[in-house]
């Protein structure tokens, strides 16, 4: 018997077995990678919504006068929005106010949190009158491939509270 011709018998039979293995893995390695693409791109989407939520709530808190300023805003929020590539009609902002002294005693009615031209209530000695606004946006998130078990789209929603100072 030739040593070379054993040799051969032995290699021949597993010339289909790499290719055997990169059909078995390749549905896994894509579905794998399909799914690091879609939490990236869910990731980026949260991360722009609770941007855009800071940036409501910055604007509020630039002045006392903005706190009451809700369409002043949305608009920051959604400005922020489209200003990342989104879409801003994907895009949903809603803000609330509350008031009170810091010892605890708030939140009071949101018609005497903004004091306008008068001065703010007085509180305990020690504690100051706040007023904190909360920026809620909510966005969409549609996926680029569908899964049966997994719904879409998925509404991601994000607060921002801030508080607004007095003068």
């Amino acid at each position: 018997m030739r040593i070379g011709t054993t040799r051969t018998s032995i290699i021949h039979p597993q010339r289909g077995q790499s290719l055997a293995e990169v059909a078995l893995m390749t549905p896994l390695l894509l579905a794998m990678l399909f799914g690091a693409i879609e939490l990236g791109r869910y990731a980026y989407i949260s991360i722009l919504v609770s941007n855009a939520a800071r940036a409501g709530a910055a604007f509020a808190t630039e002045h006392l006068a903005n706190a009451g300023n809700a369409p002043g805003i949305v608009q920051a929020a959604k400005n922020d929005y489209q200003n990342n590539g989104q879409n801003p009609s994907l895009l949903s902002v809603t803000t609330s106010a509350t008031c009170g002294c810091d010892d605890g005693t708030y939140p009071i009615s949101t018609a005497t949190c903004y004091p306008g031209t008068g001065s703010p209530p007085t509180c305990s000695t020690g504690y100051y009158w706040v007023v904190m606004v909360t920026v809620k946006a909510t966005g969409t998130y549609n996926s680029l491939f569908k899964y049966p078990w997994i719904q879409d789209p998925i509404n991601i929603t994000e607060n921002s509270t801030m508080r607004a100072p007095l003068n």
